[in-house]
């Protein structure tokens, strides 16, 4: 089982892109199963800021 950090939100943001619940871009999304660990790892990594960026500016 790949981890995945998906929340059943699955809405893209038209200006940037990111799902607005998970905070992947469609391209991340869907090589999600085909990528090795490492940049799952990375991507992962960098989910907190991009959602965190998205509700400052939401808000």
């Amino acid at each position: 089982m790949i981890e995945s950090p998906c929340v059943n939100i699955c809405t893209l943001d038209a200006r940037s892109g990111l799902c607005l619940g998970c905070g992947r871009s469609i391209d991340e999304i869907s090589r999600w199963s085909t990528m090795d660990a490492a940049e799952r790892a990375r991507i992962m990594g960098e989910l907190p800021s991009r959602l965190s960026a998205k509700a400052v500016t939401a808000g």
